[in-house]
């Protein structure tokens, strides 16, 4: 079964994604992220269809506790924080400590 890459964020974050051919997101101002946040990250992380969300990783900030655990520790979808501190190779270690295995890995 094929999934789906699904970004959460502000419209100016998604529009990147959607742009590059991300159909699954969910656009949250910045403005309403403390009410809407959490309900677009628990739709994300109940979606079979979806096996990696991508959020800005201020974001995470604007979660509730229980539901910022959820995505931290979720593994199947695995969410990839992307910002300031994700660092140059972020998105690589992300997904590679969440799956075990490099992507993108030439060998």
């Amino acid at each position: 079964m094929s999934q789906e890459i699904a970004v959460i964020g502000s419209p100016e974050f998604t529009t990147g994604f959607r742009l590059a051919g991300v159909r699954k997101f969910a656009d949250v101002p910045t403005e309403e992220k403390d009410e809407k946040l959490d309900d677009a990250v628990e739709e994300m992380l109940t979606d079979d269809n979806v096996g990696i969300v991508v959020m800005h990783d201020d974001d995470m900030e604007h979660l509730s506790r229980g539901v910022r655990k959820d995505a931290e520790t979720s593994v199947e979808p695995v969410v990839v924080t992307l910002g300031s501190g994700a660092g140059g190779g972020g998105l690589r270690e992300q997904i590679k400590r969440a799956i075990g295995i490099d992507l993108m890995d030439e060998d």
